[in-house]
């Protein structure tokens, strides 16, 4: 079995971050990414476009270009990289190295680390809406990932619905790539200032982040896209796929051609790995997520495992690059390879680099609340897509004495499927929180077991003879 000082999964910003950090510091290390190249979701295939197709970066943007020099410094950096590989287990024993057990290659393989650094980001908040099943509805975030992977873009009439800076960077992005838009829909509750106005002050440490926020503003209002504002039930239309899209926008109805609909209601932490090693996690009422509990240096409620950038919080790319150079650092210092002095200080001017990063949460997150409409969901909307698990399914599996989603899961199946619960988790537990009349803290989240990725059997049968 091969063994490493630090094992990393995932290589966006705060992997390769912690990544540069840890080999400067003379620990070996392993990086593990289910993608071809290393950038994250974030920053996803930005070498390529660096590189091969430098055009892309003039409507991607500079802070999408900024992952260019961190990814070059990883790649120098000397980590072991596994590019294209799926991690579907890890186990962290009382005693000894983390276990981390990947198909890569067409071939399973076990290895160990001595500490284990997850960085596997955010995924998007699931959006149930009536419809959204249907061929021709996705996510913005999706879609981005086939502008930055590969120039391609679902084609028109295209209807961007939700809230939050990513719906307006995406819109700016088309904008800047000549990609036309028939509409935007703005899901943001009324009285968005207004709210955000006692946490103005605050966020003046992280001004720059404020000034691109006013620019993207500026930007989709100078674009000529129509913008409807204050917009509520949105409906996804259409036979064998979507032919349209209907809503209400300040209470008037509407209806839109469209032969795609993006829908977006910001991003979470991706929780899978954390659970599966039985870390503590608290609910976050702002973001309407749960969090796993995190040590002001990245280590979770279990030794030894730390978490850096979004999956520990969203906070954005450079604040993932910060947390993930202080959790390497922490990580070295506990080896001994960095002394304490010295590695403290580093952190502490990491930490106050964070701290300007993250200034800005409370304004977003009071501007653009996530949405509360997800809890009240009933009816035969399907909310697990991989079972076919309906609102009123859940609904009805609490009256039943279902008392969390563990045990819908013997009534009904839902998070059973390829995903895992990735796509209905939150929904499931906020829905079931509504029916019960108890907090999502209260009623909990899946309990994940391995694999947490489909695995085949031929992968399984070509475990690595040396593990």
């Amino acid at each position: 079995m091969m063994r490493f000082d630090l094992a990393i999964i995932g290589a966006g910003p705060a992997g390769m971050s912690a990544a540069v950090t840890a080999r400067e510091s003379g620990l070996s290390v392993l990086v593990v990414d289910e993608q071809p190249t290393p950038g994250g979701q974030i920053w996803r295939a930005i070498g390529r476009n660096a590189e091969a197709r430098r055009d892309n970066l003039d409507f991607l943007g500079e802070d999408y270009a900024k992952g260019a020099d961190l990814a070059a410094r990883f790649e120098a950096s000397g980590a072991q990289f596994w590019p294209s590989a799926s991690v579907w287990h890890v186990d962290s024993p009382d005693e000894g190295d983390k276990s981390v057990t990947v198909a890569w290659d067409g071939v399973t393989r076990q290895v160990a680390a001595r500490s284990l650094l997850i960085a596997t980001g955010a995924m998007e908040r699931p959006v149930p809406v009536p419809g959204w099943t249907l061929p021709g509805v996705m996510t913005v975030g999706a879609a981005q990932t086939l502008l930055k992977s590969s120039g391609l873009y679902p084609e028109a009439p295209l209807v961007l619905a939700g809230s939050g800076p990513l719906l307006l960077l995406f819109a700016a992005q088309c904008t800047a790539a000549g990609i036309e838009i028939a509409a935007v829909l703005e899901t943001t509750p009324p009285g968005a200032y207004l709210r955000g106005l006692p946490h103005i002050p605050g966020a003046l440490l992280g001004w720059r982040t404020l000034l691109k926020g006013h620019r993207l503003k500026r930007q989709l209002a100078a674009s000529g896209i129509p913008v409807h504002r204050a917009v509520t039930d949105i409906e996804a239309r259409g036979a064998e796929r979507l032919q349209s899209v209907r809503f209400r926008s300040a209470g008037e109805a509407v209806e839109l051609e469209a032969a795609h609909l993006l829908l977006h209601e910001g991003v979470v932490p991706n929780p899978q790995l954390t659970r599966l090693l039985r870390c503590d996690h608290h609910w976050d009422p702002a973001q309407r997520c749960f969090r796993p509990d995190l040590s002001d240096r990245g280590e979770t409620s279990v030794e030894n495992v730390f978490v850096a950038g979004d999956g520990g919080g969203i906070g954005g790319a450079m604040a993932a690059v910060h947390s993930g150079r202080i959790a390497a650092l922490e990580i070295a210092e506990r080896s001994g390879s960095v002394n304490r002095p010295s590695g403290d200080v580093e952190i502490v001017k990491a930490r106050d680099e964070l701290r300007a990063e993250l200034a800005v949460r409370p304004l977003l997150d009071a501007m653009f609340p996530p949405p509360d409409w997800i809890a009240r969901l009933d009816g035969d909307l399907t909310v697990c897509r991989c079972e076919e698990v309906s609102a009123a399914a859940l609904r009805k599996a609490a009256a039943l004495g279902a008392p969390g989603p563990n045990q819908t899961k013997a009534f009904l199946r839902a998070g059973m499927g390829p995903c895992q619960g990735r796509l209905c988790g939150l929904a499931v537990t906020e829905i079931l929180a509504d029916a019960l009349g108890k907090s999502p803290e209260e009623v909990g989240y899946y309990r994940i077991r391995p694999p947490i990725k489909p695995v085949t059997l031929g992968e399984l049968a070509a475990l690595d003879g040396s593990d």
